[in-house]
């Protein structure tokens, strides 16, 4: 973290508009190409599906911060984010956000909001702005960028500004003439629920702090399924000493539940609105607590707020903020941040290809940086699954690992450019297992809580992945101990299935494939013959009679034939149909194919399924690019002997399924998952099965990608793809060399790639025999 404190102060040149540009005269700078409104909305219209569009958040963040600023527009809900762009009015905004989840949502934690005129207890509704606090806001001043937010607020006629690095945030208020300016802190707001202990002390005329515990019972994340148990901690310091102050407290009776359902009723927020105000308070304590700092303003003043964040403790909140922004220049601090930014996404570069397409590009890259973020403060020190203080080491303690998404593309993108979070990873999750006195690896971790979302044991596939990358800085022994006991509470029974499950059996099998690469590796013989054997189970579900899986019954009986056939959703399936999830066999395409009929059989039926698909890419019962079962599917084809296939449709999904919009995302972004396929897919490479080593070559979106490799893990600097007469209607590859030398295999391996060099793909408008 000296790094980034030696930064801040080194910032000398102020950057007041959301667009840097380098130095040097006529470069723009990598992160002027990121636009963080792409996706950003939770739409259920306009996805067509109650799973909603991206989800993203627009406000400021640095790579991988503990911080976001962000506007926050609706509590409650399936609400993720705390942001949609179709909402016309602003609540205020938060220190602390998700990117691009459901299941409705936790964090939006320090709601913000700056106001004018009588005091509000209560944030309104989307529906009647004016029975609170919220503000409706000019969609034409709202502005955003890497690390960057802006927007005026209508009703208050205040400019807000938001900037923020890795552990604290900055936000800059431009306030009309008023007697009646003032600062509101809502200290039990949560995105999926409340806060249910609050704690403030006003530390001087300028300065406050406090803590906000978020336990299960508040809900948040899963709606409290997702046992979301953490404490936020924060000391936040005003540019100028307030006039006054004070408290309001609304008196929530100890007999009610807090959870999603309860903040969102009449009920609750009549007490909310009604709350008592309690002026001059030094320090308070309460179920439902918010700070309000009066000021008396000129025409055109700015205060500043700026806050650093612990979930560790109070100390360690201001000594965030001290370390990371000692002055009172939001140039500066946003300078420093925007820098951040153009040495995270300078990992990968590129050349050609539109200007959206750019835009594009790196947001999506952008949008693979927020998690897995840091969750340990400047010194080092984390709150663990014990509950205790731990400080780290040998590595930056992680959260927010959305395994069943990631581990597809945004994990292994994260092995070619950042190797150091893979580790940093694999630690934080071996650490939790052993704190929290589990000793397995959880699937989705949030803030330490085991939360159970989603299925098989992608964490297996994080450690596997990895290991044959040789990313190996953890306690080998000991995580494969947490990934062996992990493999042994869930997976396919003796039987080889899960019973009443294609999906989970299907993941289960690709998961025992990982363990039994991972004994093999670790030379444990018995392991590796056993979980050999277990990875064939993905046969147990195939009803040869019926021509497709079909989920089995406790006695071990299928399940009769849907309505609707492999096209019904949910049949056996989780967020997704039997068509869509039975292509999930990774480590066995070859087994597959030959059990599914042969090659032209299995080729017909996958080409059948993309020609049925809708140009947009919205949810759909046949390549279903908004979720994440499917996101291996398009390169298939070149296991097919077809990669010309493989080339045609991802570069048509990269045309038709990313935007440089709000709605420029068919699904759930899902914490990087969405954004990592269409980086590795526009670069040329995707993995199908994690823990191969083998990248599947597939036709850029650009004439020149280089990696910047590690140099502590590649025996290079670069690795660099060339499309040469690379064009929209150019798709197929007619040739290729690698260093110099004719290259005709449809794929790379990961060592190929950390040895560096140039793989230069010419490109035409006809498929060709290349890759077969």
């Amino acid at each position: 973290m000296k790094t980034v404190f030696s930064l801040c102060l080194g910032v000398l040149v102020a950057l007041s508009s959301c667009r840097s540009v380098d130095e040097q005269p006529g470069k723009v700078s990598l992160s002027s190409y990121v636009n963080p409104f792409i996706g950003a909305s939770t739409s259920m219209k306009a996805a067509g599906v109650s799973h909603g569009l991206g989800k993203t958040f627009p406000g400021a963040t640095a790579p991988f911060g503990m911080v976001q600023v962000s506007p926050n527009t609706i509590t409650g809900g399936d609400n993720g984010p705390g942001y949609s762009d179709e909402h016309t009015s602003i609540e205020g905004f938060a220190f602390t956000q998700m990117s691009g989840i459901g299941w409705y949502g936790d964090l939006g934690n320090l709601l913000v909001i700056p106001t004018v005129g009588k005091l509000h207890t209560f944030s309104g509704t989307l529906d009647d702005p004016d029975s609170g606090y919220r503000s409706r806001y000019d969609k034409a001043s709202e502005k955003a960028s890497a690390g960057y937010y802006a927007v005026n607020l209508t009703d208050y006629q205040i400019q807000v500004e938001a900037t923020a690095l890795p552990h604290s945030g900055m936000l800059r208020f431009t306030f009309p003439e008023s007697k009646e300016a003032r600062v509101q802190i809502d200290l039990a707001r949560r995105v999926g629920g409340t806060s249910t202990w609050q704690v403030v002390e006003v530390v001087n005329d300028h300065t406050v702090r406090g803590e906000m515990k978020c336990p299960p019972e508040g809900g948040g994340w899963g709606n409290g399924g997702g046992k979301a148990d953490y404490t936020v901690y924060f000391y936040a310091e005003f540019s100028r000493p307030f006039r006054s102050h004070g408290v309001w407290l609304a008196d929530i009776p100890d007999n009610w539940t807090r959870k999603r359902e309860d903040i969102e009723s009449k009920r609750y927020q009549e007490i909310v609105k009604n709350a008592q105000v309690i002026p001059d308070v030094s320090s308070f304590a309460g179920k439902h607590l918010g700070f309000y700092a009066d000021f008396d303003t000129k025409a055109g003043e700015q205060i500043l707020m700026k806050s650093g964040i612990s979930f560790t403790s109070l100390k360690n909140a201001e000594e965030n903020l001290r370390a990371e922004m000692k002055a009172w220049d939001f140039d500066a601090i946003l300078g420093a941040c925007q820098q951040l930014w153009d040495d995270a996404l300078a990992k990968i570069s590129v050349t050609g290809g539109t200007e959206d397409e750019k835009y594009i590009f790196y947001t999506a890259l952008y949008h693979t940086m927020i998690d897995p973020r840091v969750c340990s403060d400047v010194n080092g020190e984390y709150m663990g699954a014990d509950k205790q203080v731990h400080r780290t080491g040998r590595f930056s303690k992680r959260t927010i690992f959305s395994g069943w998404d990631v581990f597809r593309s945004q994990m292994p993108l994260q092995t070619i450019i950042n190797p150091t979070l893979i580790n940093d990873q694999i630690n934080s999750l071996v650490e939790i297992a052993d704190q929290s006195g589990y000793e397995y690896l959880e699937r989705w971790e949030f803030f330490n809580a085991y939360s159970g979302c989603m299925l098989g044991n992608p964490a297996i596939s994080v450690l596997c992945d990895a290991y044959s990358k040789g990313i190996r800085s953890y306690d080998v022994e000991k995580a494969y101990k947490y990934a062996l006991n992990t493999s042994r509470l869930f997976g396919n029974n003796e039987a080889g299935y899960a019973p009443g499950s294609i999906s989970h059996t299907l993941e289960y099998a690709y998961s025992d494939w990982c363990m039994a690469r991972l004994a093999e590796w670790l030379e444990k013989e018995d392991d590796k013959v056993y979980f050999d054997q277990r990875a064939k189970s993905y046969s147990t579900i195939y009803n040869a009679d019926y021509g497709w899986f079909l989920p089995r019954n406790d006695k071990g009986e299928f399940h009769a034939v849907p309505d609707g056939g492999r096209l019904a959703e949910g049949h056996g399936c989780t967020e997704s149909n039997a068509y869509q999830q039975g292509w999930f066999v990774p480590h066995d395409v070859d087994g597959m194919v030959q059990m599914m009929g042969g090659r032209e059989k299995v080729l017909a039926d996958l080409t059948d399924m993309f020609e049925k698909t809708p140009k947009s890419y919205l949810w759909n019962q046949y390549y279903n690019h908004a979720n994440e079962p499917v996101h291996h599917v398009p390169f298939l084809f070149n296991r097919l002997d077809a990669p010309e296939l493989t080339q045609k449709w991802t570069r048509d999904i990269c045309r038709n399924a990313y935007k440089n919009s709000v709605l420029g995302l068919v699904g759930n972004e899902d914490v990087g998952q969405m954004s990592a396929w269409y980086v590795l897919a526009a670069s040329g490479l995707h993995p199908i099965c994690p823990g191969d080593q083998r990248y599947e070559i597939t036709s850029p979106v650009f004439e020149k990608v280089v990696f910047h490799l590690d140099p502590d893990y590649a025996e290079a600097k670069t690795f660099v793809i060339e499309a040469r007469d690379n064009s929209p209607e150019n798709v197929y590859i007619q040739q290729a060399t690698l260093n110099g030398k004719p290259y005709d295999k449809c794929y790379l391996m990961h060592a190929d790639l950390m040895r560096g060099g140039t793989l230069v793909l010419r490109m035409g408008a006809t498929p060709s025999d290349w890759g077969k």
